[in-house]
């Protein structure tokens, strides 16, 4: 969040706007951060309800904010394929492996357990599977003998911050098309066509 917003702000992502920042927990670090910079931010608490209620909480919010793209980022749940279908194309999310390898929870982890010489970063469409919607922009890192998961995990970071704003001015700026689960990324020769 931190990371788009100050593209945003720098002016790397033109023609963006970060009109609303949701968390589902009122003690979320980056509701403080995002107060910082003076985004709008609101708490809509999973505890209590239903996901379909919680869901429905989050729905009401973005369509009163009229949100046009949802930008992901450590929201661990699975959203209900309602919830999808009505922001079909215009919700993304930020994965810290090379998708589809490692997705779900402890990808870093999940990484260094199976030997591999590179990870990295995946941003991608959502849609009803678990890290599977069509990806837009990956960066990759190379495992070190001796990395951790926190060495690892930092690692990705720094290019998770490169990677999701690219993703983000890709997207806003309609330099795309999909088939199927393909994103190709026109240039702007092929845009001018």
């Amino acid at each position: 969040m931190v990371a788009l917003a100050d593209a945003v702000c720098a002016g790397r992502i033109p023609g963006a706007e970060i009109t609303l920042v949701i968390s589902d927990r009122a003690d979320a670090g980056g509701l403080q951060l995002a107060a910082e910079r003076n985004l709008t931010t609101l708490v809509i608490e999973r505890r209590g309800g239903t996901r379909f209620e919680h869901e429905q909480k989050i729905l009401k919010a973005l369509a009163e904010y009229s949100i046009d793209l949802i930008c992901l980022a450590g929201f661990m749940r699975l959203i209900s394929p309602e919830f999808v279908a009505t922001y079909r194309g215009r919700i993304l999310n930020i994965h810290p492996s090379l998708l589809p390898a490692f997705p779900g929870r402890d990808a870093q982890r999940q990484a260094l357990e199976h030997g591999v010489k590179w990870s990295g970063c995946t941003v991608h469409f959502v849609d009803e599977t678990l890290d599977g919607g069509p990806i837009i922009v990956q960066h990759v890192v190379p495992i070190h003998n001796d990395d951790t998961v926190e060495i690892l995990a930092a690692r990705i970071l720094a290019e998770e911050h490169q990677a999701y704003p690219k993703a983000v001015m890709l997207i806003i700026g309609g330099a795309y098309i999909i088939t199927g689960r393909r994103v190709t990324i026109l240039n702007n020769k092929t845009r001018e066509e």
